[in-house]
């Protein structure tokens, strides 16, 4: 298959931005013309499950790259620990004298200043996993020069990017996704994973729950797996916006025919007026190619606010790769009738990750479609007939020669790799006057049981209506951790109405809320827990923005929160106790039904409720730290948070330790 050449309008067009998870996907994405590939090292990214690479590989990959001119960026997104930020600044500099990348992909802000400390001279972007979800959180990003670039939720519809693109500050940029898998939560919004056994997403180290089956009115399905996102032909509506400036392909953990694909048909359709072919035909060559790409079923989710698809759909197979048909035959001979043709090398994957019978294995011969492939059984536990097989990764002969082409060309260091530098960040200074400790009880709606004086309330418009005059200004007013663009003007009105009636205590779930308030004048602002802030560094940036204390990460395992009130710059709060979601999402599956029980494999109950635009995932037992409340207070805390959520009449919570993190520390 020959490659669609290179336009030089292409350069003002918004660049496709490719994945790579190991070296082969990166040389896909080389050979199929991207013009930026995102990867990232064996330490600190958001897909831990990728292969990720080392500095060497990277280096000599990137030289690779760049003599194409294509830019390279490198994701250090995840969240850090306290003890992370020697390790992250050592390999800061190790990447900026052996690789020198284009550009870091983060999300925690403390990386902000590790980059400065080490004089990383790329470009800083923002993962989506910040959450900028609305216009006014883009204009808080001029506090930050270094920043060229935030990454877009993939909730967005093109209304609302392009409302957001109008509120952008001129020297940055917009990046938005286009194709590849859907979490079910919000980006930075989902602690699923990690509230069942410490294994965070924010981390990278996400063990997808999401995809798991579970029963809800005595029917097993799997209601909270994504289809996968796929923009296709409509990424042309993003041509005339000129803040757009990447159209990102999610996808680490897929191999190179997925890669090479996907960014040959986005490539193809950015470059659709400079095809000899009539736009129809180039749109059908392009739709022709990601239905090859081993996808899921794609949806174009809510991109088109008038005819928005379903994210979840319990009818389809949402597999990782191309379903190619089910398990026949008897358990001692199984086989498969495959819907395409198999080629010699293929690789299928027997059900899913979560089913005993789950198996990878590579196909041996061709065979044509409607033909009889018989299946290899590597585990103890043959697999069950119907199990769905899928299609995940090919090597066909033209892309073969291609990546053998590019690997010879590679220039890859055969020395070891050198030894971690010391680094010692520069910490701030911890604070020092600290106010008296005080308890703070949240709740959705103002209750005389509340004990007085130490109220929280979800701040909305009915919530301030109802609350007697006289408490507002003791109440300590809580943001949602999610606010979207045809929200934002409704939360400034709700924010407006408070402080109008005397309020002056806010928590706001994430630093760019800030751009929600107006005048800071006599206002005590705190950072929530949804800020995800977990080390000193990060906390500085919160005391830059104005914040007078933060409510920190309640992921962060026991030894990281009695360490953190020694190093902060700002006083510190921690949720004690309550019912923490699972996730935050702004889609649901038809066959949920709200506030009714669904059940894990494993036995644990969950339940959905909507507030606004979002359904909170709630599991059926408390994050409970109470007992180690008194090593909490003596660590240095003052503000120890209480979330009273309504529990529906048919939910029993069960009683079970809720210490989360405290012993098995965050992953």
């Amino acid at each position: 298959m020959s490659q669609t050449p290179r336009s030089d309008k292409a350069q003002l067009k918004p660049e496709i931005l490719a994945p790579a998870g190991n070296r082969l996907a990166f040389l896909a994405a080389v050979g199929a013309g991207a013009d930026a590939v995102y990867c990232g090292l064996k330490h600190f990214s958001a897909r831990m499950e990728a292969k990720n690479f080392t500095l060497n590989e990277l280096a000599g990959l990137t030289r690779l790259a760049h003599d194409r001119g294509i830019k390279v960026y490198v994701a250090l997104n995840a969240a850090l620990k306290p003890e992370d930020l020697k390790q992250a600044g050592a390999l800061l500099q190790q990447l900026q004298e052996s690789v020198a990348p284009d550009a870091l992909i983060i999300q925690d802000l403390g990386l902000i200043e590790l980059a400065r400390q080490t004089g990383f001279s790329g470009e800083i972007h923002l993962s989506t996993l910040t959450n900028f979800s609305s216009g006014s959180a883009l204009k808080q990003i001029q506090s930050f020069p270094q920043v060229s670039r935030i990454v877009l939720p993939r909730e967005l519809s093109i209304d609302e990017i392009k409302s957001m693109a109008a509120d952008c500050p001129k020297l940055v940029g917009l990046e938005v996704f286009v194709h590849g898998a859907l979490c079910y939560g919000v980006s930075g919004r989902c602690y699923w994973s990690s509230y069942m056994g410490g294994k965070s997403s924010l981390r990278g180290r996400c063990v997808q729950p999401c995809r798991r089956q579970y029963t809800h009115n005595r029917q097993s399905q799997r209601y909270f797996s994504c289809h996968d996102l796929s923009l296709d032909v409509l990424v042309n509506t993003m041509l005339n916006e000129p803040k757009v400036k990447a159209w990102k392909i999610e996808g680490r953990k897929k191999g190179p025919h997925y890669v090479y694909y996907t960014v040959l048909a986005y490539r193809i359709l950015r470059d659709i007026d400079d095809q000899p072919e009539s736009r129809a035909q180039v749109k059908k060559t392009a739709v022709a190619l990601l239905e090859q790409a081993l996808g899921r079923p794609g949806t174009h989710y809510h991109f088109l606010p008038q005819k928005s698809q379903k994210a979840v759909d319990i009818k389809f197979q949402t597999g990782s790769g191309l379903f190619v048909g089910r398990v026949q035959g008897t358990a001692k001979r199984p086989f498969l009738v495959p819907r395409i043709d198999l080629l010699r090398g293929d690789v299928l994957r027997l059900g899913y990750e979560d089913e005993k019978w789950h198996a990878v294995q590579r196909v041996g011969r061709g065979v044509p479609e409607k033909g009889r492939y018989t299946l290899s059984s590597p585990t103890k536990r043959p697999p069950a007939k119907g199990t769905p097989v899928f299609l995940t990764d090919r090597r066909e002969t033209f892309l073969v020669d291609i990546l053998q082409g590019l690997e010879r060309e590679l220039d890859i260091s055969e020395k070891p790799e050198a030894v971690m530098p010391l680094f010692r960040p520069q910490l701030p200074d911890s604070v020092k006057q600290k106010p008296m400790p005080r308890e703070i009880y949240v709740y959705r709606h103002f209750s005389k049981r509340s004990p007085a004086g130490r109220i929280g309330l979800w701040l909305t418009k009915d919530v301030i209506v109802k609350t007697p005059a006289a408490l507002i200004p003791q109440i300590w007013w809580w943001l949602p951790p999610v606010v979207w663009p045809d929200e934002e003007d409704a939360v400034v009105d709700v924010v407006k109405t408070a402080r109008h009636s005397g309020a002056r205590h806010f928590i706001l779930n994430t630093p760019w809320q800030t751009g929600l308030m107006g005048s800071r004048k006599n206002l005590n602002l705190w950072a929530g827990p949804f800020c995800n802030l977990s080390n000193p560094l990060a906390l500085a940036v919160a005391a830059d923005f104005g914040f007078s204390g933060a409510i920190i990460s309640p992921e962060l395992g026991g030894a990281d929160l009695l360490a953190l009130p020694r190093q902060s710059p700002i006083p510190l709060g921690v949720v004690i106790d309550g019912n923490w979601p699972l996730c935050i999402s702004r889609t649901v599956s038809e066959s949920i039904e709200e506030d009714q029980p669904f059940t894990s494999p494993k036995g644990e109950k969950a339940w959905v409720h909507r507030y606004e635009q979002n359904y909170w995932v709630y599991p059926n037992w408390k994050l409970d730290l109470k007992i180690k409340m008194a090593e909490l207070r003596r660590a240095g805390y003052r503000v120890f948070i209480h979330l009273v959520e309504p529990v529906p009449g048919n939910i029993e919570l069960k009683k079970r330790p809720g210490l989360w993190n405290w012993d098995v520390g965050l992953k």
